[in-house]
């Protein structure tokens, strides 16, 4: 199976993108991160997720019509690529794998650290 780079905040986005289906667009996925994660998003670090998911090749945008509550602008929505499916898939496999291999550790365990 080919290795998929994907970090933890950006397998959330394309987790969120996907949720969203034809709904994702920044501020939407912004919210909707927050909201489930309950944690701040910046709009500067999901810009910078977003482009370089783009640029590997995981996600594809495409802009809305424009809209008069956005002074004219579009809104630039984002889905998931056959690409981007893999690299979920691929991600969550890996976690998968990874919890599986846990041995069960007993509540009375103590740590010498």
């Amino acid at each position: 199976m080919k290795k998929y780079k994907l970090g933890e905040f950006e397998e959330i986005v394309m987790l969120t993108v996907g949720i969203l289906h034809e709904e994702a667009y920044g501020v939407s996925i912004k919210k909707e991160i927050e909201n489930r994660a309950k944690r701040k998003v910046s709009v500067g670090a999901l810009q910078v997720a977003l482009k370089r998911l783009e640029e590997k090749g995981y996600l594809r945008s495409h802009t809305g019509e424009e809209t008069q509550e956005r002074a004219g602008r579009p809104k630039l929505y984002y889905q998931i690529t056959a690409n981007g499916q893999r690299a979920l898939e691929y991600t969550r496999d890996l976690r998968n794998e990874l919890w599986a291999a846990m041995p069960k550790i007993s509540p009375d365990l103590k740590f010498n650290w």
